[in-house]
């Protein structure tokens, strides 16, 4: 899974709190197929969606989407 941003500022944070959290996370470059704002992406796994959607939530941080990759493109999950 994926989650995308339109700051870089937003990205660092969601990655800090998401390592606070115990959730096994990679940045990544985000693919061309997402439009965004910045160019760092989250990659994590499916098995964590619950508990990323939680801090997102809980700790207001700015995402473009979470996205999933179906065969060779990403679905939107959630914004």
């Amino acid at each position: 899974m994926l989650i995308a941003f339109d700051s870089t500022q937003q990205a660092l944070r969601a990655e800090m709190l998401l390592e606070y959290a115990d959730i096994e996370i990679d940045i990544c470059p985000t693919p061309k197929q997402i439009t965004a704002g910045c160019a760092l992406s989250i990659q994590f796994p499916e098995a964590d969606l619950l508990v990323v959607q939680d801090v997102i939530e809980q700790e207001k941080v700015e995402i473009r989407g979470i996205y999933k990759l179906v065969e060779d493109r990403y679905e939107a999950v959630a914004r």
